[in-house]
């Protein structure tokens, strides 16, 4: 399966690191979640909206390395089109994500099973849950593009100035 250019084995590396930086943030909500005083959770809304049960904490996690890999993947097809440092344009990506999703939370306050249980407070006009998703969208751009490393792209793109970079990409493709 690697051996055609969009194989999973190109796709892995990118899928990991995206897991492993939603999981650091998974990892630090306890923290954050002192520190901005708001008991909202990824973590809980994943896992409590896949089951009601005992394992909602392994459930949410589970999920929130999924979207982690998944975002991995589409940041790394993005930045292998763009002149750009990885990890600003990781940076760039989540944070842009987080505002252009965030306003989905009219539907988690209206319609999650767990609304107002731990973890899961009201989110649309709560000023400390956005503010802590900012900071935890910063973490992951911060993680992503740390552990991603600056490949498929040739060299001469990712040195010299905008109109030499942009020339070499249009020449690689």
């Amino acid at each position: 399966m690697s051996g055609y250019p969009g194989g999973y084995a190109k796709k892995a590396p990118a899928a990991a690191a995206g897991a492993a930086a939603a999981t650091v943030w998974g990892l630090v909500e306890p923290i954050d979640q002192r520190i901005f005083r708001c008991d909202y959770s990824d973590i809980a809304l994943l896992g409590r909206g896949a089951t009601r049960g005992p394992h909602w904490r392994t459930a949410g996690f589970a999920l929130h390395a999924l979207n982690g890999a998944v975002f991995g993947v589409a940041f790394d097809a993005v930045r292998r089109r763009l002149a750009v440092e990885p990890r600003r344009l990781a940076l760039a990506m989540a944070l842009a994500e987080h505002t252009c999703l965030y306003p989905l939370c009219y539907f988690v306050d209206r319609y999650h099973p767990a609304r107002g249980e731990e973890g899961v407070p009201p989110l649309l006009t709560n000023p400390r849950a956005f503010a802590q998703a900012t900071a935890r969208h910063a973490l992951f751009g911060f993680v992503l593009g740390r552990l991603v490393r600056d490949e498929g792209r040739h060299d001469e793109a990712r040195q010299g100035s905008r109109p030499r970079r942009a020339a070499a990409l249009l020449r690689s493709r």
